[in-house]
């Protein structure tokens, strides 16, 4: 990307036209979402409020988090980098979400290096350009701090620098390589397992591309790493009680009782809808019949790119060019494995828009999937005269109009997710005036819905504890017992909820004719009641 010049008296490194058109794209694309930052754009919610939590009890020196509160399979590591700025400036989301646009500029420069170094400089300005865009979802998966994805990208991306430095020899001291490869793979292990697929093919890649440095102390350090990054997650576990381990939990949440959805239901909502949400190719409400081409599109471009892979791996003049090849492939079955596991869970049928995040980490495969798009464009105008000629130019113009509309759709979706923010950010303020109102009504406990709890108890510094109640005011989920603890021993509990809604209607049917007198305060389509006495039915 940048190459060192030496001059008399001083020294500065110099990029190539395309290095610096991509460090342009970069910087827009990292200033973008700093300014969305600012801005709390995504909304807040309060799964991300649980990490913001345990941020606080970590700069506190309260607790050490392994998993998250009350789900003991997505790992720490966001609220590990957060709890510094956190305990230092007090719980802020854009604070919160600082070490995730850092973690982003990263993920933006390994994916340039690594476009570079397997396919071509201008595919990899780009892939830069495109991952400078952004739709609600995507920026929601890049910017809100709600575990894994954020930082288990990279890592593989660095991971996939390593493996081919060290079948290309390009390394000086591969023990350290190796040590660095093993600790990046068990702390994504660790922060989330969504990423396995990647993982695997990484491991693989590895294994082909350096087979000598798995052996001595190379590879006693790559297992070092890896048992170090990866610590957390096996201490955890091995104190964990019956299925309460990291593989019962996470195969609990990723089935649903009731019929299984049909391969057809699985089919549409994982693919036809997941892959161009996942993309950034729709808005956060989902896509129209139009806009699912890009998904069969897609599984056509993995094929097309395996099969240049193999042809590449044929034709390679030397090991440098082989190790290239098998990396375009591990990136190929990257991607493959992840929609295939993701496909058969029955979330890609019931919930395709609220569970499309989980196909966010296909950004690493990106550039072979434009691979063979690229190729076609580049190469219809190097092709001989006559008909052969003629033909590649249509295919190349084709090849070109595709790579177009990807661009168009993607700037499209980023054009409606910056226009909706008014809305995101009222919602916001909303969330706010309620956290403020409810400190100014005196009220230091509180019940309300999951969606209204933690996110409350961040924005209030912890000084109102909120316990979560269902539809029918019993128990919900409660991640961290002690808020609810908290909230079962106050005298006169306050109770927050949405205007009309199944818990609002309990309250007043218990409440009877105190009910209107109860309500102390309003906020947008929330009422906060407080009772004369404490109302539990569940007891």
């Amino acid at each position: 990307m940048a190459t060192p010049v030496r001059r008399p008296g001083r020294w500065r490194p110099t990029l190539d036209r395309p290095a610096l058109v991509a460090l342009l794209l970069g910087v827009a694309g990292v200033g973008f979402r700093l300014v969305l930052l600012l801005f709390t754009v995504p909304g807040s919610n309060s799964d991300e409020a649980t990490f913001g939590l345990a941020a606080l009890h970590i700069a506190a020196n309260h607790e050490r988090p392994i998993f998250l509160y009350g789900q003991r399979y997505m790992g720490m590591l966001e609220s590990y980098l957060a709890a510094p700025l956190v305990g230092w400036a007090g719980p802020s989301w854009p604070v919160l979400r600082l070490p995730l646009l850092a973690l982003y500029a990263v993920f933006l420069w390994l994916a340039y290096r690594l476009t570079r170094r397997l396919f071509s400089p201008w595919l990899a300005v780009f892939v830069v350009g495109l991952l400078a865009l952004g739709s609600e979802r995507v920026v929601r998966d890049q910017l809100t701090v709600v575990g894994g994805r954020p930082e288990v990208k990279p890592a593989v991306l660095a991971m996939l620098l390593i493996a081919v430095a060290l079948g290309e020899r390009r390394v000086r001291r591969r023990w350290l390589a190796m040590g660095l490869f093993g600790l990046l793979a068990g702390l994504a292990l660790w922060s989330d397992w969504l990423i396995v697929p990647y993982l695997a093919v990484a491991g693989l890649l590895l294994v082909w591309a350096a087979p000598r440095d798995l052996i001595g102390w190379p590879g006693l350090l790559l297992v070092a790493g890896f048992l170090v990054g990866v610590a957390p997650m096996i201490k955890d576990n091995l104190a964990a009680p019956p299925g309460q381990d990291s593989l019962s939990v996470f195969q609990r949440i990723s089935t649903r009782p009731g019929a299984p959805p049909s391969w057809s239901e699985r089919a549409h909502g994982g693919l036809l809808e997941g892959v161009p949400l996942a993309g950034g190719l729709c808005p956060a409400s989902g896509c129209a019949r139009w806009q699912e081409w890009f998904a069969p599109l897609y599984l056509v471009l993995l094929v097309a790119a395996a099969v240049l892979g193999v042809v590449a791996y044929r034709r390679a003049a030397d090991a440098a060019d082989r190790v290239r090849a098998v990396a375009r492939l591990a990136l190929v079955a990257g991607a493959a494995l992840t929609l295939l596991a993701y496909v058969r869970s029955a979330l890609s049928a019931t919930d395709p828009l609220g569970n499309a995040r989980y196909l966010s980490v296909l950004q690493i495969s990106l550039p072979v999937v434009l691979w063979p798009l690229w190729l076609a464009a580049v190469r219809a105008w190097q092709g001989p005269a006559g008909v052969a000629g003629v033909a590649a130019r249509i295919g190349g113009a084709a090849a070109g109009a595709v790579l177009a509309a990807i661009t168009a759709a993607t700037v499209a979706a980023t054009v409606m997710f910056v226009a909706d923010a008014p809305s995101i950010r009222a919602e916001e303020r909303q969330a706010r005036e309620l956290a403020d109102t409810v400190r100014r009504a005196g009220l230091h406990e509180v019940y309300g819905d999951y969606w209204t709890c933690n996110r409350m108890i961040f924005n209030t510094d912890e000084a109102v504890a909120c316990g979560v109640l269902d539809g029918n005011l019993t128990p919900g989920q409660n991640r961290y017992p002690a808020y609810w603890k908290r909230v079962g021993r106050a005298e006169r509990p306050g109770y927050v909820f949405e205007a009309g809604s199944p818990a609002e209607r309990r309250l007043r049917l218990l409440l009877g004719d105190r009910a209107d007198a109860a309500v102390v305060a309003e906020v947008g389509d929330l009422r906060v009641y407080h009772p004369p006495i404490a109302l539990r039915p569940w007891r």
